[in-house]
């Protein structure tokens, strides 16, 4: 699998969740991707696009959840999202960052590292667009580069910004001793007044010389209007309006800058070649279908959750379908699972067959035997159950009946199950972010899933006793079928078990309605070879369709409905027998 794009999959959204969970303390928090990051949320970080801000590196997305963590533990976020849009707002960030992170390394030195590869990352951004920033924002990063200890390039040393920083020197080491988000605030308020105080020629400083369109407040006609990117997505102007709703509207989502980067910074590409750039995104295009943001994604786990008539009702009419089939394989795993020994030991218990070896052979030291252990039922089993559009009626049901069946038939047979679903649906916000993407000319062909969120269903996760969850498979939109292969993989390979296997229900090709469908399909077969090679055992079974010919090597076609369950439970019976 393409190394970038790897990056970007649902494992590497597990991996940082962990993370996440580890450094906050907290259960429940999960990690999300968006242009609209870096900002924290009530249970959830949102990382920046990785794609939009050049191809980031993994240790400098882990270098982002550690600066967002060390916000979430550390940072008043209310009194942030409290201040008005502008220069204060974006400096008292600087400021705040500095002072959290240092927390999070006194409390995880090891984070030093990932930290680090997020400042060399930021100040690659700011040396890329630094012709285009305003004076306001050169002077943020020169302070926030003061703030690390980090020495300006000659390029960032001009005279009219060091002479603002000589004269603010008091503030800046006010700043340094920064012990809580109000201190933090005061320090990036007195540091705009007398920044100001400088422009306005109230404070007595003769280094201080910069021309009068050259402040903290006024705009250059040399530099863009934006200060690492979008305007737009990041007002500058203290008197700047409130952004739309739905867009992160708070000083702290809005100036989210830290380490160097705005919001916005993390919607541009690099500054490579425009053929470079189009080569890569072809190349990578050609790979995985990637949506817009993950954000809006909806994970919704109803174990237990069904109705306990339905499900006895469900679970009876799966047991008259596949109680032969489950005697049978009862049968043929008690004899699979026969104890066997290890004969012609030194140690153990006497085996009774080498005996007459001891009396008629006086060096004969090895009669004993030990049991030999075998993986037995260690086999963790997942279904995945297309919920599109087209599964609704007959097919659904016998979906439904079908996962009943097996799971079961599993639990009954000591084998730990889960049963997941999935589907996409039109997400107003998503739309909202992509038109956003779009009135600001981003160049979206990266993306292949524009305005639809993944609708992820858990009816059974592993270890659950109440199957009655079930009962609540329904149907949806659309399938993106390699993403919801890639979530459903990343939860069976975090399961602990001897071996593993994946079982998809699908009745056609991937769709969306906003995506290339032949991205789509190259998506799946990238995600189900990359499945492969971490020993996950897959198999598609096609309903009423031989799409899962073109995909997946082991498959099987399902010609009537009324056979689907006996014969899926004759596959996974045959797998399960086969060591």
């Amino acid at each position: 699998m393409h190394a970038a794009r790897d990056t970007r999959g649902f494992s590497f959204e597990s991996t940082l969740g962990k993370i996440a969970r580890v450094l906050t303390g907290q259960y429940g928090v999960t990690v999300a991707f968006s242009p609209d990051g870096p900002r924290v949320e009530p249970g959830r970080i949102v990382i920046p696009d990785y794609e939009l801000s050049g191809g980031a590196e993994r240790d400098v997305l882990i270098g982002y959840l550690d600066l967002l963590v060390a916000r979430a533990r550390y940072s008043s976020l209310a009194q942030l999202a409290a201040l008005p849009s502008g220069v204060a707002a974006r400096l008292a960030q600087v400021i705040e960052d500095r002072r959290v992170c240092a927390q999070l390394l006194d409390e995880y030195p090891g984070a030093r590292w990932f930290i680090g590869k997020l400042r060399v990352h930021a100040a690659r951004e700011a040396r890329q667009r630094w012709q285009k920033l305003h004076w306001r924002d050169r002077l943020v990063w020169l302070v926030e580069r003061a703030l690390w200890d980090e020495t300006p390039s000659a390029t960032e040393a001009s005279h009219s910004l060091m002479a603002a920083l000589h004269a603010a020197q008091d503030l800046l080491e006010q700043a340094r001793a920064s012990g809580s988000t109000a201190h933090s605030i005061a320090a990036a308020q007195d540091f705009v007044a007398r920044v100001r105080a400088l422009s306005a020629g109230e404070f007595n400083s003769m280094m201080f010389s910069a021309d009068p369109l050259e402040d903290i407040d006024t705009e250059t006609a040399a530099s863009s209007s934006e200060p690492f990117g979008d305007a737009a997505a990041l007002p500058d102007l203290d008197n700047a309006a409130a952004p739309p709703a739905g867009q992160g509207g708070s000083a702290q989502a809005e100036n989210a800058v830290g380490m160097g980067q705005s919001l916005a910074d993390a919607q541009q590409p690099s500054a490579r070649s425009a053929g470079e750039a189009g080569a890569a995104a072809d190349s990578a295009r050609a790979l995985l279908s990637i949506p817009l943001a993950t954000e809006f994604d909806e994970i919704t786990d109803v174990t237990g959750q069904g109705d306990s008539a339905t499900w006895r009702e469900l679970r009876n009419q799966a047991r008259e379908e596949t109680a032969p089939l489950k005697e049978k394989l009862e049968r043929a795993l008690s004899v699979d699972e026969r104890t066997r020994w290890r004969r012609e030991q030194e140690r153990g218990e006497i085996d009774r067959t080498s005996l007459a070896k001891l009396a008629t052979s006086p060096g004969y030291r090895t009669p004993f035997r030990t049991q030999r252990p075998t993986r037995g039922r260690d086999v963790a089993v997942s279904l995945l159950i297309d919920r599109s559009g087209s599964m609704a009626g007959r097919k659904i049901e016998l979906a439904r009946l079908c996962a009943s069946a097996l799971c079961d038939a599993l639990t009954q047979l000591s084998f730990d199950c889960e049963v997941l679903g999935y589907c996409s649906l039109e997400s107003a916000p998503m739309k909202q972010l992509y038109e956003r993407q779009v009135s600001a000319g981003v160049d979206l062909r990266r993306y292949n899933r524009f305005v639809e969120r993944l609708d992820l269903k858990v009816y059974k996760r592993f270890g659950a006793a109440d199957l009655s969850g079930i009962a609540e498979i329904d149907c949806g939109h659309e399938n993106p079928d390699g993403e919801a292969l890639a979530w459903a993989a990343a939860r069976l390979a975090d399961h602990p078990a001897g071996r593993r296997i994946l079982i998809v229900f699908s009745d056609g090709y991937p769709s969306t309605g906003d995506g290339d469908p032949h991205v789509l399909r190259s998506d799946l077969r990238e995600r189900i070879a990359a499945i492969g090679k971490r020993g996950i055992e897959l198999v598609g079974i096609g309903v009423l369709t031989d799409a899962v010919e073109d995909f997946y090597p082991h498959n099987v076609v399902v010609s009537r409905l009324a056979e689907l369950p006996a014969t899926v439970f004759s596959v996974l019976s045959a797998m399960l027998l086969t060591r």
